[in-house]
């Protein structure tokens, strides 16, 4: 029998994700939410929300789902999914876990102990080692991972026996800090190989099959990006014997529930070897529920009520190809750097074929507490051109204003000609990707339309205020000076926009006309576009294709326009992101050299280093240790001594 009631430990599209099914199957969801999560999408959707200190907090978790009457916890994936402390501490409280038993979890989660039982099962394991004596390894290049570790911290490529030293004492100071243990393994590098992972499951009567592979090969520091099922690389024969091998593994360790076994593997030989196994759902099941159509929410649920699986091995059928893409709020142009915001408008796409896992939600914000990755965008078809296909034009009609997203760079990245010849590698992404960041520059077409709605807005009741430019003579040009995130850009128009306009575009006069809404139609000579349109104060987002752009009015006077004001915009040290001030290093008064480190602020678990534009003196300094900050907040002025 089924649970009545579940909590959901976690947050976001993959809490919305579960309580999708729960909301289908009948089943009360319970909602848990930190205070500044309160208004958060999952919370909405959810049947009832309850609040606790942290997400990580396991002991108030248990007390949530006790209070609520749940009698069975999902824990998603991240924070508390993949710890076995927590599922013993559900088993002790009398709530099913709805996971792996604990065991399983501590089995696969020491990387060296999975390898040696898996290798023990007959898994095929990267040729390695593990402490102590790494220091005597000699067969390179060479990958440190921590052991206790995942997701790719900590992890450090080596390339000769003079490089190792320095490798190891930098592996193992990151997996201390990031997973409280330092301990270290070693293994023979492969040069640009496959990621591809096995979705098992397994219930309580023995019962254990595979649901076919995914490819995750398209990855940036060792997060994926763009994830597909089946792979164009794995042929039926070696789907069998790598689905036969990721069976085995999860045998091994008892395994109950869905789990995922990842395998690196060699693009020239086809030599594919265990790399680790997941003891949770993953971000990309999506792909793997379309061409099977099974819902791995529900077979968790299933199975964790003690029930058989409901098909065996010689069940499984793959049907046509799924390709899906993560949203993340992050800025390609600025190196990737994490961002953030309040969410003023959002589109998501809701055409045929395409599914979107969403946690966002209008008027919700993005903050640095939590992972960058806000939505996943996936797209069905009978074939892989035609996913590749749609999920382009799934991803063109979303729109995300107030937070600078990925989505033009996923495009991009999607129209690659290595990703639609299926020719992937791990390395793939880090070598294409100066190629595919979207230029921050706004396209003339996008320019002219932003000085339209500022020459649209009412100035004021005085009738002489009004921008329309009315003479005796010609009508006059209005100059609006519009400050983007690469710079400002002066645009003339003249006349009423909602009438009859002109714009000044290569120094040619061009009709124009907008009608004006949160769906704003502009039409250029003839050429009719559409943007999505939202303000928040004097800046002005506008979306179209995936891609967003940010004005603001820049007045005369502002910094740029003095003399010598070059030297002086250039001083003001701006935060790179939305985050937190970890450290101060200067103080006012002291001079300082260019490329001095300044602050650190940290955001989204990562750490950006603040330096000094220019030789000078630090003649302002607002930020302070705990400081939060937002993207572009100024932290100091450095004054050069001349000035």
């Amino acid at each position: 029998m089924l649970f009545d009631r579940v909590l959901i430990a976690n947050r976001g599209e993959i809490a919305v994700r579960i309580a999708r099914t729960l909301r289908r199957l009948g089943i009360t969801s319970v909602a848990v939410h930190t205070p500044s999560d309160a208004d958060a999408r999952h919370v909405r959707e959810a049947d009832l929300a309850l609040e606790v200190p942290r997400y990580l907090d396991a002991e108030a978790m248990v007390g949530a789902a006790l209070a609520a009457g749940a009698r069975a916890v999902h824990p998603g994936y991240g924070f508390l999914a993949e710890n076995a402390a927590f599922a013993r501490l559900c088993a002790e409280a009398g709530v099913v876990f709805v996971g792996p038993p604990a065991g399983a979890i501590d089995a696969m989660g020491d990387k060296i102990r999975a390898k040696a039982t898996v290798s023990a099962a007959g898994v095929p394991v990267v040729p390695g080692a593990a402490e102590p004596g790494l220091e005597g390894w000699r067969d390179f290049p060479a990958l440190i991972k921590p052991s206790a570790g995942g997701g790719g911290k900590g992890m450090v490529l080596v390339r000769s026996a003079a490089g190792l030293p320095e490798a190891l004492e930098s592996a193992r100071r990151t997996a201390r800090a990031a997973f409280g243990d330092g301990t270290l393994l070693i293994e023979r590098y492969v040069e640009n190989p496959r990621h591809i992972e096995i979705q098992v499951l397994a219930d309580t009567h023995g019962n254990v099959v595979h649901l076919g592979e995914r490819e995750c090969s398209l990855q940036r520091r060792h997060q994926k990006i763009i994830e597909e099922a089946p792979s164009p690389f794995v042929s039926v024969d070696t789907r069998a014997r790598m689905g036969a091998a990721a069976v085995e593994a999860a045998r091994s360790v008892g395994y109950v529930g869905a789990g995922t076994v990842e395998f690196i593997v060699d693009g020239a030989s086809g030599a594919y070897h265990f790399m680790e196994m997941n003891t949770r759902l993953q971000v990309e099941h999506p792909v793997t529920e379309l061409v099977t159509g099974l819902d791995l929410v529900e077979l968790q649920l299933r199975v964790a009520a003690g029930e058989a699986l409901p098909f065996g091995q010689e069940d499984v059928r793959l049907d046509g190809h799924a390709v899906e893409a993560r949203v993340y709020a992050e800025d390609p142009a600025r190196g990737f750097l994490p961002t953030g915001g309040r969410v003023l408008a959002l589109r998501e796409p809701a055409r045929d074929a395409v599914r979107v896992d969403s946690g966002l939600v209008a008027g919700g914000v993005v903050g640095s507490e939590f992972d960058p990755m806000l939505s996943k965008v996936i797209a069905w078809a009978p074939d892989r051109r035609t996913a590749f296909a749609t999920l382009d034009r799934a991803l063109a009609e979303t729109a995300v204003l107030g937070v600078v997203t990925n989505i033009p760079f996923l495009r991009a990245l999607a129209a690659h000609p290595s990703v639609v010849a299926g020719e992937l590698d791990t390395g793939l992404v880090e070598r294409a990707s100066p190629d595919l960041v979207m230029d921050a520059a706004p396209p003339a077409e996008v320019l002219a339309a932003a000085a339209l709605v500022f020459h649209a807005m009412p100035q004021g009741d005085d009738p002489w205020q009004v921008t329309d430019g009315w003479r005796i003579g010609e009508r006059a040009w209005t100059t609006w000076r519009l400050e983007s995130r690469d710079g400002v850009h002066p645009i003339q128009v003249r006349g009423l926009p909602e009438e009859s306009a002109d714009v000044l575009i290569d120094g040619a006069a061009v009709p124009a006309r907008i009608r004006p809404g949160a769906d704003l139609t502009v039409t250029l000579g003839g050429r009719t576009a559409r943007y999505l349109c939202a303000r928040d104060g004097d800046t002005l987002w506008l979306g179209r294709d995936g891609a967003s752009w940010t004005f603001t009015r820049h007045l005369i006077g502002d910094p740029g326009d003095r003399a010598g004001a070059a030297a002086a915009a250039d001083g003001v040290v701006r935060s790179p992101m939305p985050g937190t001030v970890l450290v101060v290093k200067t103080q006012q008064g002291e001079r300082v050299s260019q490329g001095q480190p300044l602050l650190i602020v940290e955001a989204m678990k990562m750490e950006h280093t603040v330096t000094a534009p220019h030789d000078g003196v630090v003649s302002e300094l607002s930020a302070r240790a705990g400081q939060p900050v937002d993207m572009d907040a100024v932290l100091a002025v450095v004054t050069s001594e001349e000035a």
